[in-house]
């Protein structure tokens, strides 16, 4: 009944919620930092961006699973190294969250080791910004330069494999014309 329930695909459904994290984590552990520089409680203070970077791990290990549970259906759209790219892509940046989030949470100690963890753990935080655009603009191009939405509608509708794969090329350059 839960499945009724749930989107197909799903993939497209919860990569959302990553990329929203992505972008606000940094504002969360930056702010942290101010305000423990000001006088705030490091573990309470500190916790919240540690939960965030928590929240921000768990959302990428479900966008990464429900991507691989539909890379059968895709493929047969998408170009296999197009799919790849995306895939590693993914890979790294969940690693990435995770290398991250081990950082912050050696950030709820006191001391020098507490300090420089949650430093350390922010300036990751915009390394992740970093990550996160590059697994987006790749799931965007498998989206809206290889069709990858079409392996999910009707025959009638969807794009022919050929017109598909004409599209493996990079997209014009629509600034200069080229």
């Amino acid at each position: 009944m839960l499945s009724n329930l749930l989107p197909t695909p799903l993939h497209p459904a919860v990569v959302h919620l990553p990329i929203a994290l992505t972008l606000l984590v940094p504002l969360f552990a930056i702010g942290a930092l101010i305000a423990i520089h000001r006088g705030a409680k490091v573990l309470r203070t500190w916790s919240l961006a540690a939960a965030m970077l928590a929240a921000l791990s768990l959302s990428a290990f479900v966008s990464l699973e429900t991507g691989e549970d539909q890379e059968e259906k895709v493929e047969a759209v998408v170009p296999e190294q197009a799919f790849e790219t995306h895939e590693e892509a993914a890979q790294a940046f969940f690693i990435l969250s995770l290398g991250v989030l081990g950082v912050a949470g050696l950030g709820l100690v006191g001391g020098k080791v507490g300090t420089a963890s949650r430093y350390l753990a922010a300036a990751g935080t915009l390394a992740l910004v970093v990550a996160g655009y590059n697994v987006g603009h790749s799931g965007g191009r498998l989206v809206y330069t290889y069709g990858a939405a079409s392996a999910y509608v009707d025959g009638s509708s969807a794009l022919d494999a050929e017109s598909i794969l004409d599209r493996q090329g990079e997209p014009e350059d629509r600034s200069t014309g080229h």
